[in-house]
């Protein structure tokens, strides 16, 4: 069925998909005229957006002369901002990390801080990449706090003392570029979902020092109203015990106090482990100790219980599961998994994935480069590209 948009954007987008790799496939996928999709294109050609190369099949007629998008036509940086952390990469226009660099961090040394050592490592990155400021097209922040997404403000991020209404875009001027800032959970989704235009609809949940959900509606985040979708972390859960358990936001048995990473440290530690980090857990469980595999196993059943009502809800094609805790992998998967295909109904767990992200140190980099070039390269921003040339 012919798309209704014929614009230098939607026919980009068409390219860099893989959906069509000629003119006439464009006036295929659209029913545009040929004029039209040749004046699109050859905008497109003069902004170095699209590249011509090379013939295609011939069908009877001429050969086609074969499209492609220019990758290389600018660079963004990709900021992964984490509790205790930060990795800064440069991509190409396809989300290829061209170079990058990270170190341990503390969040809550405060925004000018942080913001002050990630335009170090930003101008680090650009010069081992042979780049400059003005090769950045645009800028993808990722950070561990609730964000209003239209202004890249955190809002009272529970972890990030000294961040609240802190206006991110404002530390990277020097680029002069558009700046897009969301939820680390929201960008990690995007690293997973991959660039080419996925259309499924799933859930990645980090289980780090909190818990979080990025929620992807037919390829794209859904942020709802104001930016807070998914923020799952905060959802009650009973205790079968019947004891209550303080979070950090003030309510009480939220799931991230329940099964986040602090509690499964608080745990280990009041079960006489020998931990002091959510990692040493983790390295214990992965190492077959007995009583950290049956904490992790039970985290992942509280967490599971959540999960089924979301699986109810919506109904995803996957679940991801990503962060520090889920790198205990089997134990963690199998108490999520008892307790979603136990707790969820049949049609909505039929086909239902439950995985381990493949790649959890480079989702949040890869995620934050797609967020940004996929707002650097939406129909509007286009439009505004082309008028240009």
């Amino acid at each position: 069925m012919a798309s209704t948009s014929a614009s230098a954007g939607a026919l980009l987008r068409h390219v860099r998909t893989g959906r069509a790799r000629s003119r006439a496939d464009l006036v295929a996928l659209t029913g545009a005229s040929r004029n039209t999709v040749s004046a699109r294109v050859d905008q497109l050609i003069a902004a170095s957006l699209l590249e011509e190369g090379g013939r295609g099949g011939s069908t009877g007629g001429r050969p086609p002369t074969l499209l492609r998008f220019n990758s290389r036509a600018g660079c963004v940086l990709a900021v992964d901002l984490g509790a205790s952390s930060v990795d800064v990469a440069v991509t190409d226009l396809s989300a290829q990390i061209l170079a990058t660099v990270g170190h341990p961090i503390d969040i809550a040394v405060g925004p000018q801080a942080v913001l002050a050592e990630v335009d170090r490592l930003a101008q680090k990155v650009l010069a081992e990449a042979g780049l400059t400021p003005g090769d950045v097209c645009a800028v993808g922040v990722g950070v561990p706090g609730p964000v209003e997404f239209s202004t890249g403000r955190p809002s009272y991020p529970p972890i990030m003392p000294g961040w609240h209404d802190y206006p991110i875009p404002s530390a990277f001027g020097r680029y002069a570029c558009p700046v897009y800032v969301d939820n680390d959970v929201n960008v990690m989704a995007l690293g997973e979902i991959g660039v080419a235009g996925s259309v499924q609809d799933l859930l990645v949940v980090k289980v780090g020092t909190g818990i979080g959900c990025g929620v992807i509606v037919d390829g794209r985040v859904y942020r709802g109203a104001q930016g807070s979708a998914g923020d799952i972390g905060h959802i009650y859960v009973g205790r079968p015990d019947g004891r209550t358990v303080t979070c950090r936001c003030g309510q009480e048995n939220c799931l991230e106090a329940i099964a986040g990473g602090q509690a499964l440290l608080r745990d280990a530690r009041a079960a006489g482990l020998p931990v002091e980090t959510v990692r040493d857990v983790v390295h214990l469980a992965t190492h077959g100790d007995g009583a950290a595999l049956e904490l992790v196993r039970d985290a992942g059943r509280t967490i599971g219980t959540v999960l089924a009502a979301l699986v109810n809800f919506f109904n995803p094609h996957r679940i991801v599961m990503t962060g520090g805790v889920a790198q205990a992998g089997v134990p963690l998967l199998a108490g999520i998994r008892e307790a979603v295909y136990a707790r969820s109904m049949p049609l909505a767990a039929r086909a239902l994935e439950i995985t381990v992200s493949e790649a959890p140190d480079l989702s949040g980099r890869i995620g934050a480069a797609r967020m940004a070039i996929e707002e650097f390269l939406d129909e509007d921003s286009v439009a505004v590209l082309t008028a240009e040339r």
